[in-house]
């Protein structure tokens, strides 16, 4: 099995790490635009070897685009192309819909797999690769009834059992609604209480001396690279929206019963919030 990543970042190089690792993948060639990330995924031997975008796909059985979902819209189109009928294109990326809308009449559609594994850290570049990343976390498959069938089935053993990985499926508009909530509201939000903290926090010696891990663990996600999710954002635009209205209406609420001074009412709110915890343990 000879796979080509498009894109050496921190999703494709530790995609690379594993699925050499689990032996899924005989050979992995690496393709980035950018020849600092070339360079580094080759001295940190996340690759087997380098080669341009067309040298790559010529050769491989698996093509995964592990790139921004902006240049998503752009470059799956391209890659679908020159695909040849046993080939299988797949895509990593947190937005479905704007992705798929763009290749649904395409000729080779049925060789392309959406596919998002939920996984992830707040590093970027091929320096953030990691092993074992994917190891029981969830890869959703979105609209599988447009594919074919045997390379669906080729998608789906490489994420079980190359990078051991469970399965979910989706169509690509739910996908997007349940990313807005679990995932990009989260990385919005962090971003919004850094920048909070930072105007009103000169003494940046304060926010280093008094950051507890609470602070910390919430603010994690603004240390993300905004050339990744600013593009996420806009492709999600009306489903985040919709989830930053609720949250705001939730703070509002919190707000009132501070100002009203109705602390009963408002640890009610948060014994509800603890119902998390069970969810999140299952």
């Amino acid at each position: 099995m000879t796979i080509s990543i498009i894109g050496l970042g921190l999703i494709g190089g530790s995609m690379a790490l594993s699925l050499k690792e689990s032996g899924f993948a005989d050979t992995v060639i690496g393709v980035d635009n950018k020849t600092e990330h070339v360079i580094k995924a080759l001295e940190l031997k996340l690759v087997d070897r380098v080669a341009l975008l067309k040298d790559a796909i010529s050769q491989s059985d698996i093509i995964i685009l592990a790139v921004p979902v902006d240049a998503l819209l752009k470059l799956l189109p391209e890659v679908l192309d020159v695909v040849q009928e046993n080939q299988v294109v797949i895509e990593v990326g947190s937005t479905k819909k704007p992705v798929v809308d763009i290749i649904k009449n395409h000729p080779k559609r049925a060789n392309f797999v959406a596919t998002h594994p939920m996984a992830g850290t707040e590093f970027s570049g091929p320096e953030a690769a990691i092993r074992n990343l994917f190891d029981h976390k969830t890869c959703v498959l979105c609209d599988i009834e447009d594919s074919k069938p045997e390379l669906v089935e080729v998608i789906k053993k490489m994420y079980v059992d190359g990078l051991k990985m469970r399965l979910s499926y989706l169509d690509s508009t739910s996908h997007d609604v349940h990313t807005a909530y679990i995932s990009h509201i989260s990385h919005i939000c962090s971003f919004a209480l850094a920048s909070t903290v930072l105007e009103k926090e000169k003494d940046e010696e304060s926010i280093f001396n008094l950051a507890s891990s609470g602070f910390e663990s919430t603010v994690r996600l603004a240390k993300s690279n905004p050339d990744t999710w600013i593009p996420i954002f806009r492709q999600n635009q009306d489903n985040i929206i919709d989830v930053l209205d609720e949250y705001i209406n939730t703070l509002l609420k919190f707000k009132g019963l501070m100002l009203a001074d109705g602390y009963d009412k408002f640890k009610e709110y948060l014994t509800q919030a603890n119902d998390i915890k069970r969810i999140l343990n299952k």
